[in-house]
């Protein structure tokens, strides 16, 4: 089971809990295209404004995939928390995007 989302946060420690040893940096990376139906549904929505929600599905779930990645790979790293978690992204070519969540793993012990 990798590591349950509460044991990450974007601060530098985690309230009730002391690091007793730094794993180090765990990442998750995906990339991303958008089909040729995204693009017309995407396309379609912009002409009536407001959310695109297709895209924002699409970036929702890339981004919790990329987060999940993540969590595997500071599991197997012997972690039990990710500290200083962030995101990022790159566009790669057109329509092609990298992301990439990543963090600091750690090893917690309850105070």
């Amino acid at each position: 089971m990798p590591i349950d989302p509460s044991m990450v946060t974007t601060a530098f420690e985690l309230p009730g809990y002391r690091i007793v040893r730094n794993v180090g940096v765990v990442r998750g990376i995906l990339v991303r295209s958008r089909s040729i139906f995204g693009s017309i549904g995407a396309g379609l929505q912009t002409l009536i404004g407001g959310n695109i929600t297709i895209l924002s599905d699409l970036c929702e779930k890339t981004r919790n995939d990329a987060f999940q990645m993540m969590l595997l790979h500071a599991d197997q790293s012997g972690a039990n928390a990710v500290i200083a978690a962030r995101y990022d992204a790159t566009e790669i070519m057109q329509g092609v995007t990298e992301v990439l969540a990543y963090g600091t793993a750690v090893v917690v012990e309850k105070i």
